[in-house]
């Protein structure tokens, strides 16, 4: 039997912040105690606990010196780019990345090669990550067969979703069309029919698809025009062109052209959200809104909350960190939904301080250089997750216009408890999301005062592109355990 003992730590989760030390045994937490606890406490204490277990094992401790040791975070979005798009993202480096950004538990996005459209699909995914042992992957299934966009037929063959089956168990327990909605509303009303019927939560890309297509020419022309003038080298990620100038006739057009694709976008995302929300209450299912980003979509669900529908949404720590005004108009910043105004990156800060808003999810989305330069849409977020949430939330930076903050354990609460609970893996055989005896050790130690230095070229991922690149971000991941198993540590 493994026995861990993690001491002189501060203990957060959604209900705790306090000194104390954390015992683990078999993969899962077997007490939490509080007080402070020297080396020579700790050690007696361990001991004393573990001396009726009859193997003879000895236990590892680990002094966390004073640093917060919470809940691994769990991610409702990452695009691992596994299975088929290799040159993107390997699982190996993908799950690495997870571990670097303090995850444990994360749903991927069924936007691969093949589409994941079959429950077998599901089920190989889950089994090809379980197999590494870095952290549980849940593997998300498409809306739509293969994202046709009208066959539903698939999801009659899956079974019913049972609270707290282990991630590893391959069950599905969300169903999305990411990377676009569905733009046919009575086959989005069939499907989460369907969902509804089988307990599967429904994530929705909240995206008018006309007017993402109306958009398409004005970002087309920016795409050009940026293309010509960013960086071509994978040594230069990040640095700003000279030639985007404000003042070059050719960068103001790419300007306008983008501000009006945008306007489109946001547009695209209101109307949307109002749709698949009404959808959702009448199939009687339970909707999750992905990667929310404008005031008006935020609004229609507050409003629908307060009615009572069964609706949940996220936010990531880019539409948390970064607006339109603080960002340079490279082409490599594009990403959807889009980067939007400080007024709605206010409106999503007030989300999650009101607690509108449940839960961030990083819409992790690396890309190679080239596909940057060709104008892809995402980049690489679970490494810079903490970082950013920590700094804007926590610590004010750039937060709340209000300079209202949230406390670590708020933080706590909407990167794992909360998670844990729409994925209703906060109970059953395998709990998580808090620290308590019988919940997974699955854990992350942070340093919440540490600077440092954002550089997409020290990322675990294949993905380097970041638009924090060469931002100071406060708050550190120093290490992830697995099962109690330490699977990163920070240099």
């Amino acid at each position: 039997m493994n026995k861990t003992c993690f001491y002189n730590a501060r203990l957060v989760d959604a209900n705790t912040d306090t000194l104390g030390m954390l015992l683990v045994a078999e993969g899962k937490i077997a007490a939490v105690l509080l007080g402070e606890f020297s080396a020579e406490s700790a050690k007696s204490l361990a001991e004393n606990f573990f001396a009726d277990q009859e193997t003879d094992v000895a236990i590892n401790f680990i002094d966390c010196n004073g640093m917060i040791l919470q809940p691994a975070f769990i991610d409702l979005h990452a695009h691992f780019r596994y299975p088929g798009q290799g040159q993107k993202e390997e699982l190996t480096t993908a799950l690495a990345a997870a571990a670097a950004g303090g995850f444990g538990t994360l749903v991927l996005m069924p936007n691969t090669i093949p589409a994941i459209s079959s429950k077998e699909l599901v089920e190989q995914v889950c089994q090809d990550a379980h197999a590494l042992g870095i952290a549980d992957v849940i593997q998300s299934i498409t809306l739509t067969k293969d994202y046709s966009g009208n066959d539903t037929s698939h999801l009659q063959q899956l079974s019913a979703f049972v609270d707290g089956t282990p991630p590893s168990a391959g069950q599905v327990a969300m169903a999305t069309e990411d990377g676009k909605d569905v733009e046919s509303s009575s086959t989005m009303l069939e499907a989460m029919k369907i969902c509804g019927q089988k307990n599967i939560t429904v994530a929705c890309h909240s995206e008018d698809m006309t007017l993402a297509a109306a958009a398409r020419p004005f970002r087309k022309v920016a795409t050009d025009i940026f293309t010509a003038h960013a960086p071509q080298s994978q040594e230069a990620l990040g640095v700003i062109p000279a030639a985007t100038d404000s003042g070059n006739p050719e960068i103001k057009k790419a300007l306008a052209s983008l501000e009006k694709a945008n306007k489109l976008l946001s547009l695209a995302e209101d109307i949307a959200t109002d749709r698949n929300i009404r959808l959702a209450h009448q199939a009687g299912c339970h909707i999750h809104l992905s990667h929310v980003s404008t005031a008006g979509a935020m609004e229609a669900i507050r409003a629908a909350k307060a009615k009572g529908y069964r609706v949940s949404c996220e936010i990531t720590p880019h539409h948390l960190g970064l607006s339109v005004a603080d960002n340079d108009p490279s082409l490599r910043h594009i990403v959807n939904p889009p980067l939007r105004s400080e007024q709605d990156r206010q409106s999503m800060i007030q989300a999650l301080l009101d607690g509108t808003a449940d839960c961030i999810s990083t819409d992790h989305a690396p890309h190679t250089a080239q596909d940057k330069d060709n104008g892809a849409p995402g980049f690489s977020g679970l490494e810079t997750a903490y970082g950013v949430c920590n700094s804007v939330l926590v610590q004010g930076i750039q937060g709340a216009a209000s300079g209202k903050t949230l406390t670590a354990s708020q933080l706590s609460q909407l990167m794992a408890a909360n998670p844990a609970r729409l994925l209703k893996l906060h109970q059953g055989a395998e709990p998580r999301g808090l620290l308590q005896p019988g919940f997974m050790a699955d854990l992350t130690l942070c340093n919440p005062t540490a600077q440092w230095t954002v550089c997409g070229q020290n990322f675990a991922s294949k993905g380097k592109y970041t638009p924090l690149e060469g931002k100071s971000l406060t708050g550190k991941v120093l290490a992830t355990y697995h099962r109690g198993q330490e699977v990163f540590k920070s240099e």
